[in-house]
C-alpha cells in the first residue's frame, strides 16, 4: 500500500513538475531569448514575459528583430510591439524596410508602418520602386478633327512613389488620365493618317502633362501597344444631320402646303359668297324693270334695245374663248 501511494506520489509531482515548466516555458521562450543573444540582437527574459502579458507573440517580434539586425538595421523592439498591437504586418514591414535598404532606398521604419497601416503592400511598394511595373489601358475611343474614330491601347510603365504612397491615387485613377490624355490627343489631330503615321506623338503628349502629379506612382513612359481605325463618327453625324434637315423641310412644307389648302378654301368661301350675292343681285333685275315698266321709267323699246345688247355681248365672249382655244 505504502508502495503504490509511493507511486502515485512520485507521479503527481512528476506531473506537477512539467506543467510549471510548461507555464515558465510559455511565459519565457528560452529558445527566442538564446537565439536573440546568439544573433547579436540581445532581448531580456522580463521583456519577453512583458510582452507575453501584452499579448504579443515574442516569436513574430523577436524573429523580425533579427532579421533587421542581420540585415544591418537597427529597430527599437517597442517600435515593432507597438506597429503589431496597431494591427500592422511586423514581418512584412521589416522584410520591406531590409529590401529598401539593400537597393539603397531611404525609408525609415516610421514611414514603412504608415504605409502598412494604410492599407497598402508595403514590400509590394519597395519591390515596384526596383522593378517598376506595366499598367495596361482599356481600349481608348476617340475621334479625330476628320470624324475618323480611332481605338488605341496604352501599356504605363510606372514606379512607386514611396514619399505619396500614403494619401496618393491609385492605379485607377493614372488610368483615367492616361485615358484623357490619349483621347485629347487624338481630338486635335487634324487627320487620323496623322495619327497612324506617328503614334508615339500620343505618349509624348500625354507624358507632358504631368499625370503622375497627386498619385503614388511615378510615370517612367507611356507606350502605344495598339491604335486601331474605328467608324467614320463624322459622316455618321452628317447623315443624322441630313435626316434631321430633311425632317426640318417636310415639316415647314407640309405647314406651308396646309397654309395653302386652308387660304384656298378662304378664297373659295368668298367666291363662292360673291357668287349668292350676284344670283341675289340678278334675282332683283325683273323685279326692278317690272317696276320700271310699271313707273314708266322703261319702255318696250328700250327693254329690247337692252336685249339686244346683252345677246351682242354673250356672242362676242363666246367668238373670243373659241379663238383662245389651240387649234
Amino acid at each position: 500500500m505504502s508502495v503504490e501511494f509511493g507511486l502515485l506520489t512520485m507521479v503527481g509531482t512528476i506531473l506537477l513538475v512539467v506543467v510549471i515548466l510548461s507555464f515558465i516555458l510559455y511565459f519565457i521562450p528560452v529558445q527566442l531569448w538564446i537565439a536573440a543573444w546568439s544573433s547579436g540582437a540581445p532581448v531580456g527574459i522580463f521583456t519577453l514575459i512583458a510582452m507575453r502579458l501584452r499579448r504579443v507573440p515574442p516569436g513574430i517580434v523577436i524573429t523580425s528583430r533579427i532579421s533587421a539586425v542581420k540585415a544591418g538595421l537597427d529597430i527599437v523592439l517597442n517600435d515593432l510591439e507597438a506597429h503589431y498591437l496597431a494591427g500592422g504586418n511586423v514581418q512584412k514591414t521589416v522584410n520591406a524596410l531590409i529590401s529598401a535598404d539593400k537597393a539603397g532606398i531611404l525609408m525609415t521604419f516610421k514611414r514603412a508602418a504608415a504605409i502598412d497601416l494604410a492599407g497598402r503592400d508595403v514590400l509590394e511598394a519597395v519591390k515596384m520602386s526596383v522593378i517598376p511595373k506595366v499598367i495596361q489601358t482599356p481600349r481608348v475611343a476617340a475621334v479625330a478633327k476628320d470624324g475618323i474614330q480611332l481605338i488605341a491601347i496604352c501599356r504605363v510603365t510606372v514606379r512607386t512613389n514611396i514619399d505619396r504612397l500614403v494619401g496618393g491615387a491609385g492605379e485607377e485613377t493614372i488610368i483615367a488620365r492616361v485615358g484623357e490624355g490619349v483621347v485629347s490627343t487624338i481630338g486635335s489631330a487634324e487627320t487620323h493618317k496623322h495619327v497612324l503615321e506617328n503614334p508615339d506623338h500620343i505618349s509624348k503628349n500625354v507624358l507632358k502633362k504631368g499625370l503622375d502629379a497627386g498619385s503614388a506612382y511615378e510615370i517612367l513612359s507611356i507606350d502605344i501597344a495598339d491604335v486601331d481605325v474605328g467608324e467614320n463618327i463624322g459622316a455618321k453625324l452628317q447623315i443624322e444631320q441630313a435626316n434631321a434637315d430633311k425632317l426640318m423641310a417636310q415639316a415647314r412644307a407640309e405647314a406651308r402646303r396646309a397654309m395653302a389648302v386652308a387660304q384656298e378654301q378662304e378664297m373659295t368661301a368668298r367666291v363662292e359668297e360673291m357668287r349668292a350675292r350676284v344670283v341675289e343681285a340678278e334675282a332683283e333685275v325683273p323685279r326692278a324693270m317690272a317696276e320700271a315698266f310699271r313707273s314708266g321709267n322703261l319702255g318696250i323699246m328700250d327693254y329690247y334695245r337692252m336685249k339686244n345688247v346683252q345677246a351682242d355681248t354673250e356672242m362676242r365672249t363666246s367668238l373670243a374663248k373659241d379663238e383662245e382655244k389651240p387649234a
